[in-house]
């Protein structure tokens, strides 16, 4: 099998290390959004859920470039807070608002509650589009509370304040190798990996 290339559609470094770590056994090279120059492309987002947005953007960017094109659209959901940030996560009090302050912010709405009351997911739609006009899609969810401080340098985003009660550490304590075991997008990505495969392989 030819190795295929695969745009990743996101200008995020990190989830394309991700990324690339969960498809490594796969004989495909992944590009970004800044590898292909696409960086300032702007698309809209406005899907109602994290799959809908998922495919939007791996659809646009897949016409835009004749390449097979994966994208993902995830977030944090806080129950006591009617499933904010939601599809919202990225740009949630602004997009140009820092996730210190983001994470500073929703500990504080939750000031008081104590333990199922703080229950909160991570998810993950991943969406991959092919230049013969098939999309694959998957979806992964991690559960777990939202911490009393932040916590951990490896994460990014929200994994500082999403504690995992079953490991007593949030996702930005734990090694990028176990998040990628049991995260949202991990999860998310290893069932695409298995749908890409089939794919490529017919």
């Amino acid at each position: 099998m030819d190795t295929k290339k695969i745009i990743v559609a996101t200008g995020n470094a990190n989830k394309v290390i991700e990324i690339r770590e969960i498809l490594k056994d796969m004989d495909v090279t992944l590009s970004s959004l800044k590898d292909e120059g696409l960086q300032d492309v702007d698309i809209e987002e406005n899907g109602k859920t994290f799959e809908e947005n998922a495919i939007i953007k791996a659809k646009a960017i897949c016409e835009m470039t004749g390449e097979i094109c994966m994208a993902d659209d995830s977030g944090l959901v806080v129950d006591a807070l009617g499933g904010e940030p939601g599809i919202y996560s990225a740009r949630y009090l602004g997009r140009d608002t820092s996730y210190d302050y983001k994470n500073n912010y929703i500990i504080k709405q939750l000031e008081g509650k104590e333990g199922a009351e703080r229950s909160a997911r991570f998810v993950c739609a991943c969406a991959c589009a092919l230049p013969n006009g098939k999309v694959l899609t998957a979806e992964g969810v991690i559960e777990g509370q939202i911490g009393f401080e932040q916590k951990g340098e490896n994460g990014f985003g929200y994994d500082p304040i999403f504690f995992l009660p079953e490991k007593g550490k949030t996702t930005a304590e734990i090694s990028p190798e176990e998040k990628n075991e049991i995260s949202h997008r991990g999860r998310a990505f290893t069932k695409m990996r298995e749908l890409l495969k089939d794919e490529l392989q017919g």
